[in-house]
């Protein structure tokens, strides 16, 4: 499950408007949780590329993909969304913060909220 996720999270080949309609209907915990999961999955691909700029942060590869499966099924409960969708949403996010350019931006807060989680 960890792979495909993490897999769709890199390829956003989605369509935007279904996953974007899923979003809004998220609490704002779970949005969180969400652009986190995104951040996570793509510094921690990077940081077993060798990207530079993802080694950077810190090390996320056991605790990132922790917080990463447990973040989806929180949002599988509260959606109803089964793996297919969850997959889209995190594509979709990931994306997004790829397009903005707001990986680096986001990573302070997740790593608190990641230290917070207790993971």
């Amino acid at each position: 499950m960890m792979t495909h996720l993490i897999g769709a999270a890199l390829l956003a080949a989605t369509a935007q408007a279904p996953a974007h309609s899923a979003v809004q209907s998220l609490s704002q915990e779970s949005k969180a949780l969400l652009r986190c999961s995104a951040a996570f999955a793509m510094v921690s691909h990077g940081q077993s590329t060798g990207n530079e700029a993802a080694l950077r942060w810190p090390k996320l590869d056991t605790r990132g993909r922790e917080f990463f499966v447990r973040s989806m099924a929180q949002l599988m409960d509260e959606s109803g969304l089964d793996r297919d969708g969850i997959a889209r949403l995190v594509s979709a996010e990931a994306q997004r913060l790829w397009d903005a350019g707001e990986v680096d931006k986001v990573m302070p807060a997740c790593l608190v909220m990641l230290e917070s989680s207790g993971v």
